[in-house]
């Protein structure tokens, strides 16, 4: 009989890290073609360097391009927590690399309100915010998912019970 693995992958949110947000990214892309745009049509400095306009126009559509895959799904989920059989695996974007956590090197979980702390048999910290995991089901199932990682794995956890809002 094949060996049946459990995977369970949690989406994040995009790590939000830039200091325009979505939307205004997409305008300033968005006037940045339609600028261009105007001055293809416009024939305005047709004897010079008229290639320019074009040129600009291609670093604008793939900085369009660029914003939209940083940020929206488009390519499947890109942000994701997944807890496999004897890893923890953290993905915080497209072009970031994976963080793997095998079990062996894992000393101790510390499960915060809104982060979670692994400390390594290597004396080095991790902390992943909780604030990317998105609603309170999703974040409740992920308290599930770590406390069941830790207890298959015998990984002493610590957590903090969040304070109730006044």
């Amino acid at each position: 009989m094949p060996r049946v693995t459990k995977t369970t992958r949690i989406r994040l949110r995009p790590a939000d890290t830039s200091k325009v947000p979505f939307w205004g990214q997409m305008a300033i892309g968005g006037l940045w073609v339609a600028y261009t745009l105007f001055l293809i049509y416009s024939n305005t400095g047709v004897q010079d360097y008229h290639f320019l306009h074009y040129v600009f126009l291609v670093f604008s559509l793939v900085y369009i391009g660029y914003v939209l895959v940083h940020n929206a799904p488009i390519f499947g989920t890109q942000s994701y927590l997944e807890f496999t059989p004897g890893y923890i695996v953290h993905k915080s974007g497209l072009f970031r690399p994976k963080q793997v956590f095998a079990a062996e090197t894992i000393e101790a979980l510390d499960l915060l309100p809104m982060q979670l702390r692994l400390r390594l048999r290597s004396n080095d910290l991790y902390t992943l915010s909780l604030r990317e995991v998105k609603g309170p089901k999703r974040r409740e199932r992920f308290r599930g998912e770590i406390r069941q990682f830790a207890a298959q794995y015998n990984i002493p956890l610590n957590e903090t019970a969040p304070q109730p809002r006044r």
